[in-house]
């Protein structure tokens, strides 16, 4: 089996989970919490960071600190996963959704502005699948309507948005540390910002909001401590980022000079005009000629023991936010599509050259068929045309 995802653990972990056990130091106490905290914040630029549980808790903690209050709008992409909706739908806040590239998978900025209202108080910009949203004008936007802007970078680490890194964009940013993530801490998340309030509220939601007096409680937060021991995966991780960023795109590359003759795919975009892309997974959809579904074409990979995960299905179409009468008059078709037309193939860190090769191999011989009968179809049409030319030519 080339299973889609497998991390890649060669630098310090050993070291420095043999530390955690040695000193004792296996909660949420330990020294590597605040060492991961200072060295991740330092990478990207930013003042603070709070570790936590999961990128999901890392959403919430940041909604909470936001301070956002009960019937206020919140302008989001459908096409994301279920966390981003679910941060905000538990507290009693309204996600205002808009329709995706079908290139680049992020939300159409150009569609933000006519979505806002007096209610809206935030944007959530949500990087995926390895390009990052143009942020500059959601920015502008922000600062035009005095609006918060929260950044969900979770599958960015690493990622620029010219020259600057993702994760420091906005009021508040997060990251995930889910094993398929450039850095992993096997579960675990970050919440990020530049202000010492919003740090402290962060820390204090991640920890139960206890008070001075410690089982006094003001506001009810939650649970969310990271332990030591992820903490010391994650700083033996962020010492490899600029070695596994590469390895991200030689995956990526790779794969684009050996799936570039199926003729009923497009592959990702490689660069925009505002960044290069990670290739946090590899990411395919299928065009419309071709006759097999998503589904199929994963079914038919699954069978030679390819593993591959579909896309994000949209946050319109969720049965459990519809039955709340959610969504239920929102037509965002590019988000359905990407669903329908979309998936992605192995591409861990741990993928080897080899793994890339057989997979592509395989994915040749899933679409042949499908990609023979455009050729066939092509070359007709062009025989047909030189037809025509030439009795016109001899009229």
């Amino acid at each position: 089996m080339v299973p889609v995802n497998t991390p890649l653990l060669n630098g310090n972990e050993k070291k420095y989970l043999n530390e955690c056990i040695d000193t004792g130091w296996i909660s949420s106490e330990g020294p590597f919490i605040k060492r991961f905290e200072k060295e991740m914040a330092d990478y990207v630029g930013r003042k603070y960071a709070t570790t936590c549980t999961s990128g999901t808790a890392a959403l919430d903690i940041a909604v909470s600190s936001l301070d956002l209050q009960k019937g206020d709008e919140v302008i989001m992409p459908s096409f994301t996963i279920i966390s981003c909706a679910q941060a905000l739908i538990k507290q009693g806040i309204k996600p205002v959704l808009v329709d995706s590239n079908l290139d680049t998978f992020n939300m159409i900025v150009e569609d933000i502005e006519a979505k806002i209202t007096a209610k809206t108080k935030a944007i959530m910009i949500v990087h995926i699948f390895g390009l990052t949203v143009d942020i500059d004008p959601i920015l502008n936007l922000a600062k035009k309507y005095n609006l918060k802007v929260i950044e969900d970078a979770a599958q960015m680490q690493g990622q620029e948005y010219k020259g600057r890194k993702c994760g420091s964009f906005g009021d508040v940013s997060i990251f995930s540390f889910y094993p398929n993530k450039q850095i992993t801490t096997g579960e675990g998340g970050m919440v990020l910002c530049d202000d010492e309030e919003l740090d402290k509220r962060a820390k204090s939601f991640r920890n139960l909001c206890f008070g001075e007096d410690r089982f006094i409680h003001e506001e009810l937060g939650y649970n969310y401590r990271m332990t030591n021991m992820q903490a010391a995966l994650g700083v033996a991780q962020l010492e490899q980022i600029d070695k596994i960023v590469e390895k991200k795109r030689y995956t990526g590359n790779m794969y684009n000079k050996l799936l570039k003759n199926i003729k009923v795919i497009n592959l990702p975009v490689a660069k925009t005009d505002y960044c290069e892309n990670i290739y946090w997974v590899y990411a395919i959809t299928l065009k419309n000629e071709c006759k097999k579904t998503a589904k199929e074409v994963m079914k038919e990979l699954s069978n030679y023991k390819i593993g591959t995960r579909p896309f994000f299905y949209p946050m319109h179409k969720q049965p459990v936010f519809n039955k709340m009468g959610l969504f239920l008059n929102d037509y965002l078709p590019n988000s359905e599509k990407l669903y329908e037309k979309g998936f992605y193939i192995p591409s861990g860190l741990a993928l080897t050259k080899e793994q890339i090769e057989e997979v592509s191999e395989i994915l040749h011989k899933v679409l042949i068929w499908d990609s023979l009968e455009i050729y066939i179809h092509n070359i007709m049409i062009y025989f047909i045309v030189i037809k025509i030319i030439v009795v016109k030519w001899n009229m």
